[in-house]
């Protein structure tokens, strides 16, 4: 690689982490310049891990910073997606490059329909929002965690739009606010992506010194974003997810 595509790679990780944390979607842009950049497929994927659970230690250092963390309740909330996550990695291993390029592209055309069709958004007005979760019925509960771990297979194969299907589970089933939602959320997808990660690490599936590079800039991006998602509220991540939102 040459000096300047680094520069790229950090600010494209940037971008991408600010992204993640107070919206989703950031692998959108990091596992395309990856594959782009020569990175066969599957490296791609596992050195994207890398980035990714860089980027939620910064969030959740950020969110707890500014006196927004619940580990116990983002420690509980992670234990399906854990699981989820170790038998999307080995799936994603497993299966060829070809056969993954074809799925990243159903994906993504998956991820653009989600944007598009914007659940999320469209509940904002209709959801009464709480702090935590000691509210929910003992079957929301129950929902909410078979939700994250199929959301956690799916983060284990691929990264791309996971935030999302948390959001979804957090902030629609669960009916937390946005800014309680984030902060569980960069957790979540932060201990996802660490088990997920141990499993491309064992099958050889990292570039390194480019997934350093990916890494620096999603943290910064990542720490940026929770204090912004903090400071700045709920109706900032709004913004935020409506501009995510918008068909590019």
């Amino acid at each position: 690689m040459e000096i300047w595509q680094f520069f790229v790679v950090f600010a494209v990780g940037a971008l991408a982490g600010f992204m993640n944390v107070l919206a989703g979607g950031g692998s959108i842009l990091t596992l395309p310049m990856l594959i782009f950049l020569g990175l066969p497929p599957a490296v791609a994927n596992g050195t994207n891990r890398l980035a990714v659970v860089v980027q939620s230690i910064f969030a959740v250092a950020g969110f707890r910073s500014k006196g927004v963390s619940d580990f116990k309740s983002s420690l509980i909330l992670s234990c399906p997606a854990l699981l989820g996550g170790l038998i999307g990695a080995q799936l994603a291993v497993a299966v060829s490059d070809q056969v993954f390029k074809k799925a990243l592209a159903i994906i993504m055309i998956f991820i653009l329909g989600f944007i598009l069709w914007d659940p999320i958004r469209k509940k904002h007005d209709t959801i009464h929002h709480k702090e935590d979760t000691s509210h929910l019925s003992t079957s929301r509960r129950i929902a909410i965690m078979f939700f994250l771990f199929f959301a956690g297979i799916y983060g284990g194969f691929v990264q791309a739009g996971v935030g999302f299907l948390i959001i979804m589970a957090l902030n629609i089933i669960g009916g937390l606010n946005l800014v309680k939602t984030n902060s569980h959320k960069v957790f979540i997808v932060g201990i996802n992506a660490l088990f997920s990660l141990l499993v491309f690490v064992f099958h050889n599936k990292i570039y390194w010194i480019i997934g350093l590079v990916l890494a620096a800039g999603n943290g910064l991006g990542g720490w940026i974003g929770s204090h912004f998602a903090v400071s700045k509220g709920e109706r900032f991540i709004r913004v935020v997810l409506t501009f995510v939102s918008l068909p590019w």
